[in-house]
């Protein structure tokens, strides 16, 4: 196309595939077509159990997009993910520069997660969760873990990491001899799940953008090791 004079940049055509644009900044058009960066989106999902968080699955598993297949938006990716097992709240955008800030393991964001467990937790449990232990070569700890409530064979806890290793809560739980049973991210910095319905999504509000993005930064400048 650009060999064939369809291209110009700022009038002028374009006939070089290597020559470097600026989008916002030169005005590129396309067989008299004026090519606009897309607008930027941010949107949170509630993330129902049993999907996969990729575009696409080499075993023909239903994906996290299956949620937003018949909505009229843009390409977006996921920033960060779940495993297939695990629910809650996953966020999508196709602005790279922010997801990098929200994933950027030198923020130091923090994720809240509910967690059911299939053992009546005391305090000690809760105690083991936040100093850590080692699991295959890694040392896996929570920033903070609480009781949320107990039932007769089973409890749920909220568990708060600032880092995040592959599987790191069902690691860690397991090396404490804990199975998991269900898990549900209902927070990262800021944001919240609240009561958006499972498999369901919405925008973030231009406040929640600059907020969770601004919570990374004062992570990363104030994190001391």
């Amino acid at each position: 196309m650009i060999g064939a004079g369809r291209v110009r940049v700022n009038g002028v055509v374009q006939l070089d595939p290597e020559k470097g644009v600026q989008l916002g900044r030169d005005r590129i058009e396309v067989e008299g077509r004026l090519v606009r960066e897309a607008q930027k989106v941010y949107l949170l999902l509630n993330k129902p159990r049993g999907l996969v968080t990729s575009a696409s699955d080499e075993k023909g598993r239903q994906t996290v997009f299956a949620c937003l297949e018949d909505e009229n938006l843009p390409r977006v990716f996921p920033v960060g993910r779940l495993d297939k097992a695990s629910e809650g709240l996953l966020l999508f955008t196709n602005d790279t520069t922010w997801a990098a800030r929200v994933t950027d393991p030198a923020t130091h964001l923090a994720k809240t997660y509910h967690v059911q467990v299939d053992c009546l937790a005391a305090d000690a449990l809760v105690q083991k969760i936040e100093k850590g232990v080692s699991d295959d070569g890694d040392w896996l700890s929570a920033k903070r873990a609480s009781m949320l409530r107990t039932g007769e064979k089973n409890s749920w806890l909220e568990i708060v990491l600032d880092e995040g290793k592959n599987r790191h809560i069902r690691r860690l739980l397991a090396a404490l001899g804990v199975n998991v049973l269900r898990l549900v991210r209902v927070g990262i910095g800021p944001l919240r799940l609240g009561t958006l319905a499972k498999g369901q999504w919405r925008r973030l509000t231009r406040e929640e953008i600059a907020t969770v993005a601004q919570d990374g930064n004062r992570k990363s400048a104030g994190y001391k090791h």
